[in-house]
């Protein structure tokens, strides 16, 4: 008599089991979570700086590849951590209790890893992936496929629901200093956890650029309070379109805006009238995801000589435990993350705007 299918592959055990990051153990929670409390989250608003945050998690993300990249950072990494930063988190001279400020991150940084850290971190030569590397050489030779095995993707889930019942919505769209500067940035898939945000980051798990990538996506809700919950799932790039194909370019624009004019529920134009789209491609889930089945994407358009980026999203109806969390922790960050309510240290759009603005 064959057995059932385990039951951690669908619904709730699966979606329950689908939290933190591939490079941490489920024993590693609570130190990791310390640690990034320590070094931004236990701040006040007023004074947390999201490259703080960017750089705790190069912290542990360095640290993970140089020292135990074929396994999650567990519980027994806790006492190098300790070592490193221990005495530092009761330092009230630098910080308040319990808080590291950045000077203290760097210098546990180099009792932990190196001296080289904090030059590389500095450096956009030696910095990619959400990594520091001692050179440049390092940097290039960096093969993703070491996170991608702990990530054990499973396959691609796009909506499938009939149009009429899918969530289709569209986000307001963040300026941008320049499309040139968007175009460069964006087609540098490694760069992309130098935008990550208070609510989350991407993280590439493929070598090469844009077309095909697929990403590891790691969100914080309960940011504002610190008790932190934090979640991840995947996605990859199926469609790709820029001005070198513009049939395609056309194509995919007006598929997608007549799909938001007839399903979605007062959503505007993804592009303005008489403004001129150039970049747009999909982000699909893979199973597990904190959303469900669907797919996101971004859009890239000038107006009137200025450059923007927008998000629209389309999902299946979300089963009820995933509709549940989502309700309960993940909307607001959702929509912040995306730039809605233009908070900029929440959204990653925002953190583009603002990195490629000087």
């Amino acid at each position: 008599m064959s057995s059932p299918e385990p039951a951690l592959k669908t619904g709730p055990v699966r979606f329950a089991r689908m939290t933190g990051s591939s490079i941490a153990g489920r024993d590693a929670a609570a130190w990791i979570t310390d640690f990034l409390n320590a070094a931004y989250f236990r701040r006040p608003v007023a004074e947390r700086e999201v490259d703080d945050l960017r750089l705790a998690f190069a912290i542990l993300t360095t640290y993970w590849y140089r020292e135990v990249r074929t396994r999650r950072l567990r519980l027994t990494d806790l006492r190098a951590f300790h070592r490193a930063f221990g005495a530092e988190r009761f330092n009230t001279e630098q910080s308040g209790r319990g808080r590291l400020s950045r000077e203290q991150l760097l210098s546990g940084a180099r009792a932990l890893i190196g001296d080289w850290f904090a030059e590389a971190y500095a450096d956009d030569a030696r910095r990619g992936w959400g990594i520091a590397f001692p050179t440049a050489e390092e940097r290039a030779a960096y093969d993703p496929a070491a996170r991608r095995r702990l990530a054990r993707l499973h396959e691609l889930t796009p909506e499938s629901a009939p149009p009429e019942q899918q969530v289709w919505h569209t986000y307001p769209p963040v300026e941008m200093p320049s499309a040139e500067a968007v175009i460069g940035a964006l087609t540098q898939p490694e760069t992309w956890p130098d935008y990550a945000s208070e609510l989350g980051r991407f993280t590439p798990l493929k070598p090469g650029g844009l077309a095909g990538q697929t990403f590891e996506i790691e969100v914080a809700a309960g940011t504002e309070t610190g008790r932190l919950v934090f979640t991840r799932g995947y996605v990859t790039i199926t469609a790709l379109v820029t001005p070198d194909d513009p049939e395609a370019l056309a194509a995919w624009f007006t598929a997608l805006e007549e799909g938001m004019a007839r399903y979605g529920k007062d959503e505007p134009r993804v592009v303005p009238e008489g403004a001129t789209p150039l970049v747009g491609f999909d982000l699909t889930t893979h199973r597990g995801h904190f959303m469900g089945a669907g797919h996101n994407r971004l859009v890239l358009y000038t107006d009137e000589g200025r450059a923007w980026v927008k998000a629209a999203g389309t999902w299946d109806p979300m089963p009820w435990h995933i509709d549940r969390a989502y309700k309960l922790a993940g909307s607001e960050a959702q929509h912040a993350f995306w730039g809605q309510g233009g908070v900029e240290r929440l959204s990653m759009l925002h953190q583009i705007a603002r990195r490629l603005g000087g």
